[in-house]
C-alpha cells in the first residue's frame, strides 16, 4: 500500500480489532497514502475545540502539506495509526522520533513525540486508550523506549488518557503547556490497568448481546416451524421486555405485522434503534444482512445460520470473512451455527434461542459450545430443582456454536461482575487461548465458583470451526493448571450439575470434616467410604435407624451443625415404613430445611437413592421457606458496584468489583442467559443453510438421541420432559417455510452507537475507580442477603455423587483461602540477572535454538545459584580413572546414551565405586552389556549423599505460558503421570504446595520411618528455576534430573537447558481480539 520510497513495507501485523469501553469494536491499522480522503473527511467532523487542543491554535482545515505529512510514514521514525468503524476514521494517533534536542531524528534515538485526535462523537469510548496501547507496542518494536507529549492544561481528557495508562511518568509545566514524558516498558500497574479495561470492555460487549434494548429477527418466516420464526416465537413467548421486530425481504411490501410483531422487509426500514439482530438466513445471504445491520447501527449479532467452518475449508473462509465484516462495523458475533442466548432477568426476559421454553430464573450461569449439551444442562437443572423458580434456575445461558468471535473468555468477563450469577458452569470443547482463560478463570474463581467440563479432551483435535492455539502440554497438565487457577474441573456433565447445585445454594465448607447421619446404616457406611476415597475426613456415621421420625432427623442435624468438629453434613434417607411417601417426604424435607436454616454457615447434602420424592420435596421446601422467591436484591446489586482493587492505585478505568472471601457464605448473587450449537435438524424457513429443530421438539421434551451432539458421556439420567430440547432424530433436516429470508442492500449510514438502551443503572456503575484498600461493602451486602436467598438442600441419588460434589467444594474453599494469601516471589542476593542475560545473548548469536553443552549449562544455572555436580567424560577406562581422581572417590559411572539416560532400572549406572579396581570392573561390565564407549558415552561423577531422587522441569508453552513441573524421578512416576505443575512465576507458598501435591510426596516426609528429606532446600531450588525462566523467557526449557534431596541439602546431578527466541506474549501486548 506504500510507495517504493518508503523505508519499510506495510506492517500488516499491526492491524488489530479491539473492544472499546462501551463494548463496541473498532479496527486499528496503520495510516497509508491511500487514506488521504478518509483523513480529510474525518478532520471535517472534528469540532473546532478538539482541533484547537490538537494544534494549540485554530486549525479549521488540513492543508495539502498536512495531508501528505499525516499519510506518508516510513513505519519506523514516523508512524500513524487510525481507529476505524465501518471503514471510516474515528480517531488517529501518530509518533515522530525525536532527538535530545526535540528535533526529528532517526535510530538510535529512543524517544518520540506522540499526539492524538479523536472524533467528538466517539470521545469517551476509550478509543484513545486503546490507540495508546497499540502505538506504544509499535514504538517498542521500533526501538523507542519513551514517549513525550505536550497537552494544553484545559485538555483534561487527554491528560487523563496518559496519566491513567499506568506507565512510569514525569510531568512538567512550561510556557502554558503540560509536558508529559513516560517510559513505554510495561509495568505491573500498566498491566493492571490494561486487564481492568479489558474486563470492562469485553464484559460490556457481551452485555450488549444479553441485555439488548431492542431485537430484530432476520429470517423470520410467515409459516410457523422454521428457525427464524421459531426464534421469534420463543422471544415473544419468553416475555421479552423491549421492542421486537420481524425482518424478511420475502415479506410483501404491504406486510406490516407477523404474529403481533412489527414486520419489515429490511432492517433499514425500522424507524427505531436495533441493539441485537438474530440472523437466520442462508449463509450466502448473511454478508448482505451484516452490511445492512452495520449501517443501521446494530450493536451485535447472534448468527444461527450454518454452512461455515463446520462444513469444510470453503465454509471456514466464509466464517473468517463474516467476523471481519461484522467487526468492521463495530459488532460482535455469537456463532455462527449458534443455538442462541437467553437472559431470564425480569428486566430483560430474552429467549433468543431455539429452546422452545424459557428456563426458570435462577443464579447459575451456563456456557456451552454445544447446543445439545446446553439444552441437556438446562433440563437437568430444571428437574433437579423441581421446576421451582430461583432454586436451580439459570441467570444467563450462551451457546457459542463455532465460537468464531465471542468465546468463553468473553462470557467469563461478563459473569465476573454480573450481580445475577452466583455460579458459572461451562461445557467447553476447546480453549482457544489457554493463557488468557487461566488468567480470567483465576480472577472469576476468586469471587464465584467456576465449574468446567471439557469434551473432546482425548480426541487430540478441536471441533471443526474452533480456532485454538497449539500446545505441547498434555491434557493432564492443562487440567492441573486450571485447578491451580481455581477452576473446579469435572469429567462429566452429571458432575457439572452436581457441583453446580451444591455451590449455588449452600455455603462453602470451612474444612474437610464431614458428619454423616441417616436412617440407613448401609447407606451411611457407603457415604463414609466415599468420603475417605475423596480425601475428606468423615466422622463415624450416626445411625438413626429406620424408625427415625422427621423430628429425629431435625434434632440430629441440628446437633451435627452445632458441632465444632464438623464442617459439612451428609444426610442419608430412605422412605419411612408405613408413611405415605408424599406426606412423609414433605415433612422430612421441612424438618431438614428448618434445621439447616438455624446454622447457615455449613453445607448440608442429602443422599436419597432415588426412593420416594424427597428431592422434589426439598425443592418445594426451599420455595416456601424464609426469603423464598427472592432471587436478586438491591443490596446485592449495590455491592457489585463498589470498587476494591487493593493496592493497585490505578485510575477509574482500572476498577474491579470487591467480592466476599471464602468464609462460609455463598458467593455473591447474579443474572441469566441461554444459547447453544450443533442442534442439528432445526427446521429452517431460510433453506438448507440453517440447521433446525425437528417438529417433535415443540412439545418441550428434552429426549437427547445418540446423534444429538458430542460430549454426552456422563448424562447418567434420561433427559426427562421439561425444558425444551432436541429430538432423538437430531440429524435430520426439517422442511423450510417456503419463503426465502434475507435482506436488501443499502441502508442508513451510522456508527455502532452506544450501549443498548434499557440497561439498569447498576450495570453502568461496575468497576468505577479503585481505592487504596479493599472495601467491605460488597461482602457485607452479600452477607446481609444470605438468609433471604432460598436455601435448597441438594439431593443426590448416590452417595458417591454427593461426596464428590462436596469434595470439590472443599478443595475450592481451600483454594479461595490460599488465593487470598498467595505468598511472594522471593529475592535472592546471589542471583546475577544481568550476567545471565549477557550470557544468553552471546549464546543466541550461535543460532535461534540450541541445547547448551554441559559447561554452558552449569555456567548459566550457576548465575541463579543452581549448582550442578560436575560429570567428566570417560571415553576410555584410563579416562575414567583420571576423572575419578579429579572428583574424588567414591564415584558413580553412568552411561549417558539417550536410551539409557535417567534409566537406572536398565543397569546403565554403577554407584559407590570406592577405588580404581571397582571402577575398571564396572567400566568393563557396562561395555560388555550395552556396547562400545562411543555408543554409551560414559561419564564419571562424584557420589552425592543418599536421598530421594526427584526431577524438576520448566518449559515455555506457546499457548499456556511458562510452566514449572515437579515429581519423583524414575520410570514408575513417569508411568503413573505423578507430576505436579504450576504457572511461572511461582511464589514461596506455591512451591511448598507443589512439593506436597504429588501422590508420592510421603517419600519426602519420612514415609515408614525414613529420614525426612530437606524439602525447604527443594522448594528453594524450584523458586530459583522459576525465577530463571521468568526473568529470561529465552530459556524455553530446563530439566534438572536427577535432583537428589538428602536429609540435609540436595544435589543436582544432571541438567539440560534449551535456549530459543521466546514465543510472543499476547498478554504483555496491547488489547486485541483474536485475529481472523
Amino acid at each position: 500500500m506504500q510507495s517504493q520510497s518508503d523505508r519499510h513495507e506495510y506492517p500488516a501485523h499491526w492491524e488489530a480489532d479491539v473492544v472499546l469501553r462501551d463494548g463496541g469494536t473498532a479496527r486499528i491499522r496503520p495510516i497509508t497514502v491511500d487514506d488521504a480522503e478518509r483523513l480529510v473527511s474525518f478532520y471535517e467532523q472534528v469540532s473546532d475545540e478538539s482541533k484547537y487542543y490538537r494544534f494549540f491554535a485554530p486549525y479549521p482545515r488540513l492543508s495539502a502539506k498536512d495531508v501528505h505529512r499525516f499519510t506518508h510514514h516510513d513505519f519506523v521514525d514516523r508512524v500513524g495509526l487510525a481507529a476505524t468503524v465501518g471503514g471510516e476514521f474515528i480517531a488517529t494517533v501518530r509518533y515522530d522520533r525525536i532527538g535530545a534536542d526535540g528535533m526529528p531524528a532517526s535510530a538510535p534515538a529512543d524517544e518520540a513525540e506522540v499526539a492524538f485526535l479523536v472524533q467528538d462523537a466517539h470521545q469517551g469510548r476509550g478509543v484513545a486508550s486503546a490507540l495508546l496501547e497499540h502505538i506504544a507496542a509499535v514504538a517498542r518494536e521500533r526501538g523507542i523506549r519513551r514517549f513525550a507529549a505536550e497537552v494544553l492544561p484545559a485538555n483534561t481528557k487527554m491528560i487523563k488518557v496518559f496519566t491513567d495508562a499506568g506507565y512510569t511518568q514525569k510531568r512538567s509545566f512550561e510556557d502554558g503547556v503540560v509536558r508529559l514524558e513516560f517510559d513505554l516498558e510495561p509495568t505491573d500497574r500498566s498491566l493492571a490497568v490494561q486487564y481492568a479495561r479489558e474486563q470492562r470492555a469485553e464484559g460490556r460487549s457481551v452485555q450488549r448481546l444479553l441485555v439488548p434494548g431492542s431485537v430484530a429477527v432476520i429470517g423470520a418466516g410467515r409459516t410457523p416451524g422454521g428457525v427464524g420464526r421459531g426464534v421469534l416465537d420463543n422471544i415473544r413467548g419468553g416475555g421479552y421486555r423491549g421492542p421486537l421486530y420481524a425482518v424478511n425481504r420475502a415479506f410483501p411490501e404491504d406486510f406490516k405485522e407477523l404474529a403481533g410483531v412489527p414486520a419489515f422487509r429490511s432492517v433499514r426500514d425500522i424507524d427505531g434503534h436495533v441493539d441485537l439482530a438474530v440472523v437466520a438466513v442462508p449463509a450466502e445471504e448473511v454478508p448482505e444482512v451484516v452490511t445492512e445491520c452495520g449501517e443501521h447501527g446494530v450493536q451485535g449479532l447472534v448468527v444461527v445460520s450454518a454452512g461455515y467452518a463446520e462444513s469444510g475449508p470453503e465454509g471456514l473462509e466464509r466464517q473468517r470473512e463474516l467476523v471481519r465484516h461484522a467487526r468492521a462495523y463495530g459488532m460482535r458475533i455469537i456463532g455462527p451455527n449458534a443455538f442462541g442466548v437467553i437472559n431470564t432477568s425480569d428486566r430483560v426476559r430474552l429467549n433468543a434461542s431455539l429452546a422452545p421454553e424459557m428456563p426458570r430464573p435462577g443464579r447459575i450461569g451456563l456456557f456451552a459450545q454445544s447446543g445439545a449439551i446446553g439444552i441437556a444442562l438446562l433440563s437437568r437443572l430444571h428437574r433437579r430443582g423441581g421446576g421451582v423458580t430461583g432454586v436451580t434456575g439459570v441467570s444467563t445461558f450462551v451457546s457459542s456454536g463455532n465460537r468464531a468471535d465471542v468465546s468463553g473468555n468473553d462470557v467469563l468477563q461478563y459473569w465476573y461482575d454480573d450481580p445475577d450469577t452466583d455460579v458459572a458452569l461451562m461445557y467447553l470443547e476447546s480453549i482457544g487461548n489457554p493463557r488468557k482463560f487461566t488468567r480470567l478463570a483465576r480472577r472469576t474463581a476468586a469471587v464465584k465458583p467456576l465449574v468446567v467440563v471439557q469434551g473432546a479432551r482425548h480426541g487430540g483435535a478441536a471441533p471443526q470451526g474452533h480456532a485454538v492455539r497449539a500446545t505441547r502440554l498434555p491434557h493432564e497438565t492443562v487440567s492441573a493448571l486450571l485447578r491451580q487457577a481455581g477452576v473446579i474441573r469435572v469429567d462429566t456433565i452429571t458432575e457439572l450439575v452436581d457441583a453446580g447445585l451444591l455451590l449455588a445454594r449452600q455455603p462453602l465448607p470451612k474444612g474437610p470434616r464431614v458428619a454423616i447421619l441417616g436412617n440407613s446404616e448401609s447407606l451411611g457406611l457407603l457415604t463414609y467410604d466415599a468420603c475417605l476415597a475423596e480425601g475428606l475426613r468423615p466422622l463415624a456415621p450416626l445411625d438413626l435407624t429406620t424408625e427415625a421420625s422427621p423430628e429425629d432427623f431435625r434434632k440430629a442435624l441440628s446437633r451435627a451443625l452445632a458441632d465444632d468438629t464438623c464442617d459439612a453434613v451428609v444426610v442419608t434417607a430412605i422412605p419411612a415404613l408405613g408413611v405415605p411417601s408424599a406426606a412423609g417426604d414433605a415433612v422430612l424435607a421441612e424438618a431438614l430445611r428448618s434445621a439447616a436454616e438455624e446454622a447457615p454457615g455449613k453445607p448440608v447434602l442429602v443422599v436419597h437413592v432415588e426412593l420416594g420424592g424427597l428431592a422434589e420435596a426439598l425443592s418445594a421446601a426451599a420455595s416456601t421457606g424464609p426469603g423464598a422467591g427472592v432471587v436478586g436484591t438491591g443490596a446485592a446489586e449495590a455491592g457489585a458496584g463498589a470498587a476494591a482493587d487493593a493496592g493497585t492505585g490505578v485510575g477509574a478505568e482500572a476498577g474491579e468489583v470487591a467480592r466476599p472471601g471464602a468464609d462460609g457464605v455463598p458467593p455473591a448473587p447474579t443474572r441469566a442467559a441461554l444459547g447453544g450449537t450443533n442442534a442439528r435438524g432445526l427446521g429452517d424457513s431460510a433453506g438448507s443453510g440453517v440447521r433446525g429443530l425437528s417438529g417433535s421438539a415443540g412439545s418441550g421434551a428434552c429426549g437427547l438421541g445418540d446423534s444429538a451432539g458430542r460430549g454426552l458421556s456422563g448424562l447418567g439420567e434420561s433427559a426427562g420432559s421439561a425444558g425444551g430440547g432436541l429430538s432423538g432424530s437430531a440429524g435430520s433436516g426439517a422442511r423450510g417455510s417456503g419463503e426465502s429470508a434475507g435482506s436488501g442492500g443499502g441502508g442508513l449510514s451510522g456508527s455502532a452507537g452506544s450501549v443498548g438502551r434499557g440497561l439498569s443503572g447498576s450495570a453502568e456503575s461496575v468497576a468505577r475507580g479503585v481505592s487504596g484498600s479493599a472495601e467491605a461493602g460488597p461482602g457485607d451486602a452479600v452477607r446481609s442477603e444470605v438468609a433471604s436467598v432460598p436455601r435448597l438442600i441438594p439431593a443426590y441419588p448416590a452417595a458417591e455423587r454427593a461426596v464428590r460434589a462436596l469434595a470439590e467444594a472443599v478443595k475450592y474453599a481451600q483454594w479461595r483461602r490460599e488465593a487470598a494469601e498467595p505468598g511472594r516471589v522471593p529475592e535472592y542476593d546471589d542471583i546475577d540477572e544481568r550476567g545471565a542475560a549477557a550470557l544468553i545473548d552471546g549464546l543466541l548469536t550461535r543460532g535461534q535454538g540450541l541445547t547448551l553443552g554441559s559447561e554452558e549449562t552449569c555456567e548459566l544455572l550457576g548465575k541463579y545459584g543452581i549448582h550442578v555436580r560436575r560429570a567428566l567424560a570417560a571415553p576410555t577406562p584410563d579416562d575414567a580413572v583420571e576423572a575419578a581422581r579429579a572428583v574424588g572417590y567414591p564415584v558413580a559411572l553412568k552411561a549417558t546414551a539417550p536410551h539409557l539416560r535417567h534409566r537406572a532400572d536398565l543397569g546403565g549406572v554403577r554407584l559407590d565405586l570406592a577405588d580404581e579396581e571397582q571402577l575398571r570392573r564396572a567400566y568393563a561390565e557396562l561395555t560388555e552389556l550395552f556396547g562400545t564407549p562411543e555408543e554409551l558415552r560414559p561419564v564419571v561423577q562424584a557420589m552425592a549423599p543418599r536421598g530421594v531422587d526427584t526431577v524438576v522441569r520448566a518449559v515455555i508453552d506457546p499457548a499456556a505460558g511458562a510452566v514449572l513441573s515437579f515429581g519423583l524421578a524414575g520410570a514408575a512416576s513417569q508411568l503413573l503421570g505423578d507430576m505436579a505443575h504450576r504457572l511461572i512465576p511461582v511464589t514461596d507458598r506455591e512451591a511448598g504446595t507443589l512439593v506436597r501435591s504429588i501422590r508420592t510426596a510421603p517419600l519426602l516426609f519420612g514415609w515408614r520411618g525414613s529420614t525426612p528429606a530437606d524439602t525447604p532446600a527443594l522448594e528453594e531450588l524450584l523458586l530459583r528455576v522459576s525465577r530463571l525462566v521468568h526473568d529470561h523467557p529465552e530459556v524455553v526449557a530446563v530439566t534438572l534430573e536427577p535432583v537428589v534431596v538428602a536429609p540435609r541439602g540436595l544435589t543436582v546431578l544432571g541438567a539440560t537447558v534449551r535456549l530459543a527466541p521466546p514465543p510472543a506474549r499476547d498478554d504483555l501486548g496491547p488489547r486485541t481480539l483474536p485475529a481472523y
